[in-house]
C-alpha cells in the first residue's frame, strides 16, 4: 500500500487533484465547485474515495453497487456516467477483487452491457437470489435494472440493501432532486418521467452506514448536495432553473464524499487512477486504447455524447481521441511519480536517482 503520509503519497494524491479540476471542456465552472468542495470536505478528493473503498471492501467483502445514467432527449442516456462506471467496475475487481453491480434505467440495460463489454468486462445475469458470489476465470459485472415508476423501483433497490448487502454505494453523473423533489438538466431542462428515482435508494444506504461517495461534475448530480449551498452563489441555475415552480437545479442530498471534476467520467479516472496508486498496482489503471474502446461501445449500444446530442464517441464534447491522450498523460505522469521509467544508461527507476 503506498504510504500516504509520506511525501511521494502527498505529491500523487495532488497531481491526481490537479488534473481533476482542468477545464476541458471550458465551461468555466469547476474552479469554483473545487473551492467550495474544499471549504467543505478538504484533502484530496480521488484518494480519500480509494481509502474508503480499499477500507470497506476489505472489512466487509460485499459487492459495491454503481449508479449512473443521465438522461437526454427522448431519455437516451449520456457517455458521460456510463463509461466512468463501467471502468471502476474492471478497477475494483482488478484491484480488490470485488464484483460490481452496476443500477441503471430498465430501458438503458442494452447500453450498460455494451459499455462494459467494452471495458473488458463480462455482464452476467444478476443473481436470482440477489446474492453476488465469486466466479472463477472471468470478469464479471452485474447489471440491475430498475423501473421508472416509484414502488417498481424501490422494491429492487431495496432488495439490493438488504440482499445483496454492498460495502460501498456509488454514483456516477447520476441525477439527484432539488429541493422540490425534482430532476432537472444543469441548464434548468426538466426530466420528468425520464429518470428512475434513485434518491431513495442512497437515502436508505446512508441510513444503513453504507458508505455514499459521488461523483459529479455540474451540482445537479446525486450527492452534490454537500455543496448546494455554495452552488447556489455562483452557478447559474442551481438556486433557479428558469421555469416557475420548480425550483433550482442544485441536487439536495449530500454524499458521505464527494469527488467532482470537469467531467464526471474524468472524476471516476481520478478514482480508478488514486485506486491504482493507493494499491501500487499499475494495471488497476486502464490503458488509453480501453477507454477508447469503452467510450465506442457506449455510443454503438444507445448512448449520445451530452455535448452534440448524437452518437458520436465523445463524452461532453471531448473526442475519445481526445481523452486517450488525457488518460496517457495521467498514466505517463503517475509512472514517473512512482519511478516506473526509463533512465539514459536504460536503467529503471526513480529518475531522481539517475540524474
Amino acid at each position: 500500500m503506498l504510504d500516504l503520509q509520506s511525501q511521494k503519497g502527498a505529491l500523487i494524491a495532488k497531481t491526481i487533484e490537479d488534473f481533476m479540476t482542468l477545464d476541458l471542456t471550458g465551461v468555466g465552472l469547476i474552479d469554483k465547485i473545487y473551492t467550495a468542495l474544499q471549504a467543505q470536505q478538504p484533502g484530496p478528493a480521488c484518494m480519500g474515495g480509494a481509502e474508503i473503498l480499499v477500507k470497506n471492501v476489505r472489512e466487509h467483502g460485499g459487492p459495491v453497487v454503481i449508479a449512473t445514467g443521465f438522461p437526454e432527449g427522448a431519455g437516451v442516456p449520456e457517455t458521460d456516467g456510463p463509461v466512468g462506471a463501467a471502468l471502476l467496475a474492471r478497477a475494483l475487481f482488478l484491484g480488490l477483487g470485488i464484483e460490481s453491480v452496476i443500477l441503471v434505467d430498465e430501458d438503458w440495460e442494452e447500453m450498460m452491457a455494451g459499455t462494459c463489454r467494452g471495458a473488458g468486462l463480462s455482464p452476467l445475469p444478476f443473481p436470482e437470489d440477489g446474492v453476488v458470489r465469486p466466479i472463477e476465470f472471468i470478469r464479471p459485472v452485474y447489471i440491475r435494472t430498475v423501473p421508472k415508476d416509484d414502488d417498481g423501483c424501490r422494491k429492487i433497490t431495496d432488495a439490493l440493501l438488504n440482499i445483496t448487502k454492498p460495502s460501498v454505494v456509488v454514483s456516477i453523473e447520476r441525477p439527484g432532486m432539488n429541493d422540490h423533489g425534482l430532476y432537472n438538466g444543469l441548464g434548468g431542462r426538466p426530466l420528468d418521467g425520464l429518470v428512475a428515482d434513485l434518491d431513495q435508494f442512497f437515502t436508505a444506504a446512508k441510513a444503513q452506514d453504507i458508505p455514499f461517495i459521488a461523483i459529479g461534475d455540474g451540482g445537479n448530480e446525486m450527492g452534490m448536495g454537500v455543496i448546494a449551498e455554495d452552488l447556489r452563489t455562483f452557478s447559474p441555475k442551481a438556486k433557479d432553473s428558469g421555469i416557475p415552480g420548480r425550483g433550482g437545479v442544485a441536487a439536495v442530498m449530500a454524499a458521505d464524499h464527494l469527488i467532482v471534476s470537469n467531467v464526471s467520467n474524468w472524476g471516476a479516472t481520478g478514482l480508478v487512477a488514486a485506486l491504482s496508486a493507493l494499491l501500487e498496482k499499475p494495471n488497476v489503471f486502464h490503458s488509453a486504447e480501453l477507454e477508447v474502446r469503452c467510450i465506442e461501445q457506449c455510443v454503438t449500444f444507445g448512448g449520445v455524447d451530452g455535448m452534440f446530442m448524437a452518437p458520436e464517441p465523445a463524452v461532453d464534447g471531448i473526442s475519445a481521441k481526445e481523452w486517450a491522450g488525457l488518460i496517457d498523460s495521467l498514466r505517463n505522469t503517475l509512472d514517473r511519480l512512482n519511478g516506473r521509467v526509463t533512465g539514459w544508461k536504460g536503467d529503471s527507476g526513480d529518475w531522481r536517482q539517475q540524474k
